[in-house]
């Protein structure tokens, strides 16, 4: 039998039949693990696999025994220092990021290694700032987060389940596609996917009142399909993560910026740190590529891939 995998549990993997509703919960056989031996997990949401069931017709289970072709896939380093990868999604269409400006922060170092990590794997990131009835046009750090990323490009929504601001325009943008939705513990995923449909209802939590932090509603990876169509992929919130080990030379080209300057470095390996004739450093100190992305690209380097 063919399916999706729409949920993992670290342990179980649920699986729903091709042009079904049902869902059966499944195990990996272990020659998977075997050869997937540098990443944590062999299979991840949205992978499509065949099975074969045991067990009676009110207590299914499966096994899995084949894992089809993958259109793509993101993955993100356990740790900023360990040589193991966790698979987060397959087969998606893109990526939505959520930032909060406050209640919680969102760093920008956060933002740009997502951005990294989806750039480095061909999957079209789109950033959503959340909660905008919490803050205004006079905002100073989300005015610094949204001309920055609107300036190089990226896709943005403003969106909020108090006011419903942005959340048409989200629904009609995913329609009858697959995400990937992700951001940090507390920017309100849950509550969003349950805004953009009515019959799906995650548990959400409030943020720490001590802390002001967000609270881990989400466990673990899901596949939300809408009856609108489309389908999103809730990701646990991500406190941090290791991007890709990359030689150094290759990083800069998951900033989009970059590229137009990368090719007249004087160097074809250039790192863009202190090589004579870098014109990714000109385009820095001349105002053409934002110093705060420039300051998060040296971070990184020193890092993640040192």
């Amino acid at each position: 039998m063919r399916g999706i995998i729409t949920k993992s549990t670290g342990i179980w993997y649920y699986v729903k039949i091709d042009n079904t509703s049902e869902l059966i919960p499944c195990r990996v056989r272990g020659k998977f693990r075997l050869q997937n031996y540098n990443t944590t997990n062999p299979v991840a949401v949205g992978d499509y696999v065949e099975i074969y069931v045991e067990g009676n017709k009110n207590e299914k289970t499966g096994i899995i025994t084949n894992i089809y072709d993958r259109k793509n896939a993101i993955l993100r380093r356990a740790t900023k220092s360990g040589a193991t990868y966790q698979i987060i999604a397959t087969n998606i269409d893109g990526a939505l990021l959520m930032i909060t400006p406050h209640h919680p922060y969102t760093p920008m170092g956060f933002i740009d290694r997502f951005i990294v990590l989806a750039e480095a794997y061909n999957v079209e990131v789109n950033l959503i700032f959340h909660k905008c009835d919490l803050y205004n046009e006079n905002d100073e750090y989300f005015n610094t987060l949204y001309n920055i990323y609107n300036q190089i490009g990226y896709k943005i929504f403003l969106t909020s389940i108090i006011t419903n601001e942005g959340i048409d325009e989200l629904k009609n943008y995913i329609k009858d596609k697959t995400f990937l939705l992700s951001g940090q513990s507390g920017v309100g995923k849950s509550s969003l996917i349950n805004k953009l449909d009515s019959s799906i209802q995650i548990k959400t939590q409030e943020l720490s009142d001590k802390y002001k932090k967000g609270r881990h509603t989400t466990t673990f990876a899901e596949m939300h399909f809408l009856s609108s169509g489309g389908a999103i992929i809730d990701t646990p919130g991500i406190k941090e993560f290791g991007i890709p080990k990359f030689e150094k030379w290759e990083l800069g080209h998951w900033f989009r910026e970059f590229k137009p300057f990368i090719s007249k470095c004087k160097y074809n390996n250039c790192t863009h740190v202190n090589e004579p004739g870098c014109a990714v450093i000109a385009a820095v100190e001349s105002g053409l590529i934002n110093p705060l992305r420039y300051k998060n690209y040296l971070n990184m380097l020193l890092e993640d891939l040192n």
